[in-house]
């Protein structure tokens, strides 16, 4: 059940590169254990968005707050704590490919989770590949993995710091179908297993059928729509009706 409690709350944010708005006055929230959805064209600003949100861009206006703090008052200690409770699923998935996945995984768990034995994080290192059903990969590179198996090794050294947030940039993209299937039931499953509130960056339709509570398009550097799925599916306006027929 999705609470009310809203831990992401964007207000009136604008930014802009090269005399060229991309976003211009976008005001939405995540609340406390959804998957929200955000849909839009290429260079819509869908990307552009979540990088504000963790600060890798800084916003012209507007306000960003997460989980109580004003990101833009943050000193780079404390931004450096907060992103310590963010999960950021990249969309090239950027796995380092001179390590192992075990040691992809144990990287951001020695990071963040400093206090682990080598016991402990061996364990939740197996844990997290068993979630992913991919615990026979352990000792493999990148370069040895399919696109499908690298994405999902991406979630799992995503999930394994136990995030409050998480942010997908394109989770399914370069996927074929039944991958891109798999991921979303991934999605689903982090939700419900890690209580997990997450932004999804997507123009894949099937992903946002499978996983969504709750849609916002962007359009022109606005928000177009926010709300449920079915009144995405059921909206007559042109651009939407173009996503979802």
């Amino acid at each position: 059940m999705i609470e009310s409690e809203s831990i992401i709350d964007i207000k009136n944010l604008k930014i802009g590169f090269d005399n060229q708005d991309v976003l211009k006055d976008i005001s939405l929230q995540l609340f406390k254990g959804e998957n929200l959805v955000v849909l839009g064209k290429s260079g819509s600003g869908k990307s552009v968005l979540i990088k504000c949100i963790v600060k890798l861009l800084t916003p012209d206006n507007g306000s960003i707050n997460v989980l109580g703090e004003n990101i833009s008052s943050l000193k780079a200690p404390e931004l450096a704590e907060l992103r310590k409770k963010i999960g950021f699923l990249f969309q090239g998935g950027a796995l380092y490919d001179s390590m192992t996945v075990r040691q992809n995984l144990e990287f951001p768990l020695k990071r963040v989770k400093k206090h682990l034995s080598q016991l402990q994080i061996d364990q939740k290192v197996k844990e997290v590949l068993n979630e992913v059903s991919l615990l026979d990969s352990i000792d493999k590179m990148p370069s040895q993995l399919s696109g499908g198996m690298r994405k999902r090794i991406s979630l799992a050294r995503t999930i394994i710091v136990d995030p409050a947030i998480i942010l997908y940039d394109e989770p399914t993209t370069g996927l074929d179908p039944v991958t891109s299937d798999e991921i979303s039931a991934l999605i689903n499953d982090v939700q419900k297993q890690y209580k997990a509130s997450s932004i999804v960056i997507t123009h894949d339709i099937a992903c946002a059928r499978n996983i969504a509570n709750r849609v916002v398009m962007l359009h022109d550097g606005l928000v177009l729509k926010e709300g449920s799925l079915e009144s995405f599916e059921s909206s007559k306006e042109g651009l939407i009706h173009s996503f979802f027929k």
